[in-house]
């Protein structure tokens, strides 16, 4: 029976036990989107997990969700991310880049006075985007996302070649691998979505047409990144950033076919509607399971017991964990022996300094010096 402790065959890697790190935005890395030193800390403090998959990085200069978040779009945050990979490779760990392009989820105070990009210029649900900036007095706070326009055909081919750039940016950087951020409402949700997608052309109408947008930057993706190197992460059923879909098992189950058909490594199966106590994992993995034969990680309103229980029944292959993670950087060494785990401070989880980033203590006891 598989436990959390197994190792496990990912494409092309074997990792030492199953528990992943999430992607979780943490937004530090100043205005230039370059990794820090303290950001080469944080991640090789958790470099005991499984898989490290990194906070969403943007892959180019029109997205931006969240400000002061990372990118893989120009040489100077390359050299940041291949200090960041010496950190964590250093400690013995392993870590994917996650591939963002927040498409509508933006707005015009993040991206320099332009108008965020969307497959369609859908603008009457706003007030349900998720879009956060930094304020002059250091705190951080979601802000009003603005109007987008919709992508021209040379704009979907600019957001396709980013994709590809910054998987190629990933690999020079020493990153082990790369995770498309095909999930939570964001650009490549967002053309699956017949709400978001209402566009007339190759790309919107038929569910062939809006899966044409991940297919081509998977396709990007590939000629960068060997297929055992590279996940998807995705969100069959998430209300967040409101890119529904009312065929979802449809529609996902011709997607995890698509990724399967790729022999990519795994998918990263988000249970985003978990946050606010409607999980949907078991309709996810019900979709997912018959329809890919790759590694599915499991994230979302889990702990490490029904975590444990998915690996046991075979519904997952590994399972990854957020916010414990912010909290508990020896998090694996933790769940070994039953806890206990440091509470996390949700005060401190975007922007900031080293507090609430690099000074939770260990199970020794041991709190890291703060320079």
């Amino acid at each position: 029976m598989t436990n959390l402790f197994d190792p496990i065959h990912l494409g092309d890697l074997i990792l030492p036990n199953r528990i992943a790190m999430s992607p979780v935005t943490r937004a530090r890395s100043g205005r230039d989107g370059i990794p820090t030193s303290d950001t080469a800390a944080y991640y090789a403090q958790r470099a005991g997990a499984g898989l490290i998959v990194s906070e969403a990085t943007n892959v180019s200069i029109d997205s931006a969700a969240f400000e002061l978040a990372p990118g893989l779009y120009d040489e100077a945050q390359i050299r940041g991310w291949r200090r960041v990979m010496e950190a964590v490779h250093g400690a013995g760990g392993t870590l994917f880049a996650q591939l963002w392009h927040s498409g509508r989820v933006s707005s015009y105070a993040l991206l320099d006075g332009r108008a965020p990009l969307a497959p369609s210029a859908v603008n009457d649900d706003l007030h349900l985007l998720q879009a956060y900036g930094a304020l002059a007095n250091g705190f951080y706070t979601r802000i009003a996302a603005s109007p987008a326009r919709a992508m021209t055909a040379a704009d979907i081919d600019q957001a396709i070649a980013a994709f590809r750039s910054a998987a190629r940016h990933a690999a020079q950087a020493g990153i082990d691998g790369v995770e498309i951020h095909a999930a939570n409402g964001y650009l490549p949700q967002q053309f699956l979505s017949p709400h978001t997608n209402r566009r007339d052309d190759a790309f919107g109408g038929s569910l062939a047409n809006r899966v044409r947008f991940l297919e081509l930057v998977l396709r990007a993706v590939l000629e960068e990144i060997p297929a055992g190197r590279v996940g998807v992460r995705l969100s069959p059923f998430a209300a967040y950033n409101n890119a529904p879909d009312p065929d979802t098992e449809t529609t996902y189950a011709c997607v995890a076919r698509l990724l399967d058909g790729a022999g990519i490594a795994y998918i990263h199966a988000a249970d985003t509607n978990a946050w606010g106590g409607a999980p949907d994992m078991e309709r996810i993995l019900d979709i997912l399971r018959p329809n890919f034969n790759g590694a599915i990680i499991a994230n979302g309103g889990l702990d490490p017991d029904s975590g444990a229980a998915l690996l046991a029944r075979g519904r997952a292959d590994m399972v990854s964990f957020g916010r414990r993670f912010i909290a508990n950087p020896d998090l694996v060494a933790r769940i070994r022996q039953g806890g206990p785990y440091n509470e996390p401070d949700p005060f401190t989880f975007y922007g900031g300094g080293a507090a609430g980033y690099l000074d939770y203590p260990t199970l020794d006891g041991a709190r890291p010096r703060i320079l």
